[in-house]
């Protein structure tokens, strides 16, 4: 066995040796065909040629990668909408509950209303009691002018009449001066020729007859002394009655005359009540308002969260829920400073939410007029301590293209990726 073993191995190694003898030379021989086709002219021409395409590759690949900027630093931004409580009161009702959608117009919040519409029918009646006294007046304004004129005019015709009567009482009382002065020279005479004729009567000179004729005319003489006496006295009464009557006709002149300041004083409680008119009438529009209060309203369709339920007592300004309006939301994406060099408002964007993994189109909107550092609660201040350069980051806001949002999958706050397109 041994020996058939060794007679069958034999055979075998002078192959094993000639595959030896032979490995070199095939080695060599592919070696050499490869030297000579990298020799050749067409190697020339495919080594350029996958040059050329790795240069052209690369070239489109660098203008790809340099056509737009990208930043991790951003998130989807919005209105926060917060609603408060206008006036203060008992809540009745809450209509919504947190992350419900509502639409504009919707009725959240009830307050009791039954204080604020006493409010108001209190405020309409004292507006109708005001608006009452304030055309009440207004009537008297007219009314005062016209009495206030006739007045004046009445009284300077008293005026001038008392003045006529006061010439005429007073010519009267001259006539009656006169006529008592030649009543007393009748008199005078008269009284002399009686003494006369006593005279001539006692001596026997005249008849009894004439004597008794001298005394009847003395004794009408004397008679009418007395009455021109009392008439000159009777005519210097109405001298003073008239002078009375100028007086108190001046005097009714001159309370005639304040007769502008009394339309004035007319005028000035017409304005007065229509004055406390308007007040009452703004009071009323107050309470109007106030009752409008009772019903907090969502100004904008959007997402609800509430901070409030039934049985609160509510104070003005109080915030009593937030509306978020998916509708008008963009992205703020924090670019460094180094990435705004080619950034201008209006160049499209891509907006890829980790979310949900879609891609929104957009455009750049505006950039901040500051960095996020300068904008925070404690600014840096480089002009103190040692300073470290720090690349800064500049807020930019994205705004979606119209139709990109449709089912209002954004929320305020995700991650996004965006790419702005510079297009340098």
């Amino acid at each position: 066995m041994a020996q058939s073993t060794d007679t069958e191995i034999a055979p075998s190694a002078p192959a094993e040796n000639q595959a030896a003898r032979e490995t070199p030379s095939a080695n060599s021989h592919r070696y050499s065909r490869r030297t000579a086709f990298l020799r050749g002219p067409h190697a020339r021409l495919y080594i350029a040629g996958m040059i050329f395409v790795l240069l052209l590759a690369g070239f489109f690949l660098w203008r790809y990668f340099a056509s737009y900027e990208s930043t991790d630093d951003a998130e989807v931004d919005g209105h926060l909408m917060p609603l408060s409580a206008r006036i203060s009161g008992y809540v009745q009702k809450v209509n919504v509950d947190d992350n419900q959608y509502v639409k504009a117009g919707t009725v959240l919040i009830e307050i009791d209303p039954r204080d604020y519409q006493t409010a108001l029918d209190q405020a309409r009646a004292n507006l109708a009691n005001s608006q009452a006294t304030a055309d009440a007046q207004n009537l008297n304004v007219p009314i005062t002018s016209v009495s206030t004129t006739n007045q004046v005019s009445s009284s300077e015709s008293d005026v001038r009449s008392a003045e006529a009567g006061i010439e005429v009482a007073q010519h009267q009382f001259d006539a009656a001066t006169a006529q008592l002065a030649q009543a007393e020279a009748n008199n005078t005479r008269a009284q002399a020729d009686i003494i006369r004729y006593k005279m001539l009567v006692d001596q026997q000179e005249v008849s009894q007859q004439t004597y008794d004729q001298a005394l009847a005319t003395a004794k009408d003489s004397a008679a009418a002394v007395n009455a021109a006496r009392d008439s000159a006295a009777a005519q210097k009464q109405q001298v003073s009655q008239a002078q009375d009557k100028l007086i108190s006709a001046q005097a009714a002149l001159r309370t005639s005359q304040t007769g502008p300041r009394q339309l004035a004083a007319t005028r000035a409680r017409a304005l007065s009540a229509a004055a406390d008119a308007q007040q009452k009438q703004a009071a009323l529009e107050q309470a109007e308002l106030n009752l409008q209060y009772t019903q907090i309203i969502a100004p904008v369709d959007g997402v609800v969260s509430k901070s409030v339920e039934v049985g609160m007592n509510v104070q003005p300004g109080q915030q009593l829920l937030t509306i978020v309006p998916l509708a008008d939301v963009w992205v703020t994406a924090d670019f460094k400073e180094t990435q705004l060099k080619h950034m201008r408002p209006g160049q499209p964007a891509e907006i890829h939410v980790d979310t949900s993994g879609r891609t929104y189109k957009g455009h750049v909107d505006s950039i901040a007029g500051s960095s996020g550092a300068r904008l925070s609660l404690l600014p840096p201040e480089n002009a103190t301590g040692n300073y470290v350069k720090v690349v800064q980051r500049i807020p930019v806001k994205i705004v979606l293209d119209p139709g990109e949002d449709t089912d209002l999958s954004l929320r305020l706050g995700m991650s996004v990726e965006p790419k702005v397109f510079v297009n340098n």
